[in-house]
């Protein structure tokens, strides 16, 4: 009787673990796996598309599937997300490589943990009414030029021994439908629709594309403090690897995720319209998936990170080059940072 009591009880006790377990696997994923790490996100720019894939994931729960309580900032001229990664009051942004590699010189122990454009969208715009159809034509001629990104321009303009006159550009590109400069720095997702906004045709102007002259500068890339990464590479990882899929779906939802953009964007205040950030969107997916390339998104390659780590040092903007193992974590290569 004793030992039918004890089977008893043991097949009492199985039955309750079974039981129990199985509730636990209908739990959602977050709540078997405890509470929600949190971090924070600004980008370096306004809300539009340009970071449509943030928004994307961040909406549709990505982050939260991986684990992220993630608290995103507003971007734009008055915050600068250099100072608050630095301040350790954001815990991820992204930069322009052009502008990381200079930060990590200088001040800023950085790292990217995930490269997401991959192909410069910066150009020289001009009219061809005004006779400029190839490099060589901007010899002495004005050219706007964004002070803090004259690097690609000015390595252009070495490269083909061009003499231009340096006009400092600001965030429009009304000098440039006024004739007062010749040629205008653009991003070919926001500046160069714009001008074609203003009733110019494609076939009117004059593109020069820098990536179609050796000077293909990878731009938009997630950064944290390499402090930070190490302390728990895992969930900042995750991170990217969430923003990754919140890219993708993005291009593969087009208009649900304009219309994500276009609510953070009212949110802000911005002057901007559907049409615009429809175009954006298209032109960020030819950027960061570039026709005929072979890298995958998010890995930052040793031939674009060389690139502009030279030109900066042929300018003087940086002292030495940071070995690309000591920059760079790839989180969507290396299987070390699960």
């Amino acid at each position: 009787m004793r030992a039918l009591a004890m089977f008893s009880r043991f097949v009492s006790f199985l039955l309750s673990a079974v039981y129990t377990l199985c509730i636990l696997l209908l739990l959602p994923s977050s709540a078997v796996a405890g509470p929600l790490k949190t971090l924070t996100f600004i980008p370096q720019w306004l809300p539009q598309a340009q970071f449509a894939g943030y928004y994307v994931a961040y909406e549709k729960g990505l982050y939260k599937k991986r684990g992220i309580d993630l608290k995103i900032l507003r971007g734009g001229p008055a915050f600068h997300s250099d100072t608050l990664l630095f301040k350790k009051e954001v815990d991820v942004t992204t930069f322009f490589l052009s502008d990381a590699i200079q930060l990590r010189n200088r001040k800023i122990k950085l790292v990217n943990i995930g490269q997401i454009v991959q192909r410069s969208g910066y150009m020289l715009v001009a009219k061809k009414g005004s006779g400029i159809e190839k490099p060589e034509d901007l010899n002495f001629k004005k050219v706007g030029i964004w002070e803090p990104f004259r690097v690609q321009p000015q390595a252009f303009f070495r490269k083909y021994n061009i003499a231009a006159t340096s006009v400092v550009q600001g965030t429009t590109v009304n000098l440039f439908l006024r004739g007062g400069v010749d040629a205008v720095s653009a991003m070919w997702y926001n500046e160069y629709h714009n001008i074609l906004n203003a009733g110019w045709n494609e076939n009117e102007l004059t593109p020069f594309f820098f990536d179609r002259y050796g000077l293909n500068f990878p731009e938009d890339g997630i950064y944290a403090l390499e402090e930070s990464f190490k302390r728990e590479p895992g969930l900042y990882c995750d991170f990217v690897r969430a923003s990754v899929e919140g890219w993708k779906y993005a291009f593969d939802h087009r208009e649900e995720a304009i219309d994500i953009v276009m609510r953070y964007a009212a949110e802000a205040k911005t002057r901007t319209n559907r049409t615009h950030q429809q175009w954006m969107l298209a032109r960020m997916k030819d950027l960061i998936l570039p026709e005929g390339s072979s890298i995958p998104m998010g890995v930052l390659e040793s031939r674009g990170y060389q690139t502009v780590a030279e030109e900066l040092l042929k300018a003087g903007l940086i002292n030495q080059i940071v070995p690309l193992d000591r920059f760079c974590v790839n989180c969507l290569r290396d299987g070390n940072h699960d």
